[in-house]
């Protein structure tokens, strides 16, 4: 077995660029005080929303269209945005809820009439937890 007497490549990325000196390490002290201060219902909301927009892009709800639409990743997305809604309905108030889930019944709806062969009723993406949607 030979060895070569290469430098990794995180070592001698920064070289490629414009800069000489290496990037600054991150301040994690600084990321946890920041994440410290964020409610946890806030944290909750942003992922859902983050969710809901990839899934939405895997659907080709995009000006894109088509072009990034992957039924099979949406359903993933979609499956765990229901399972955190489902998770956390009683830890977010129905001021955060209530538009989360009209936004999950909307991507679950057009889901379904993305596929070619639709689920039927129940065994659409995130219906385990929130039961059929028809449409």
């Amino acid at each position: 077995m030979t060895t070569t007497n290469r430098r990794p490549y995180r070592r001698t990325a920064y070289r490629v660029g414009m800069s000489e000196t290496p990037p600054e390490s991150p301040d994690f002290d600084a990321m946890a005080r920041d994440i410290a201060e964020v409610p946890a219902v806030e944290v909750i909301v942003t992922v859902a929303v983050n969710l809901m927009s990839a899934a939405a892009v895997k659907l080709g709800l995009t000006e894109e269209g088509d072009k990034y639409k992957d039924l099979d990743e949406a359903r993933k997305l979609v499956t765990a945005l229901a399972g955190l809604l489902d998770a956390s309905a009683t830890e977010i108030s129905s001021f955060h809820a209530a538009p989360l889930r009209d936004g999950l019944k909307s991507l679950q709806l057009a889901f379904r009439e993305a596929s070619v062969v639709p689920d039927e009723p129940g065994q659409g993406p995130g219906e385990k937890y929130t039961g059929p949607i028809y449409g």
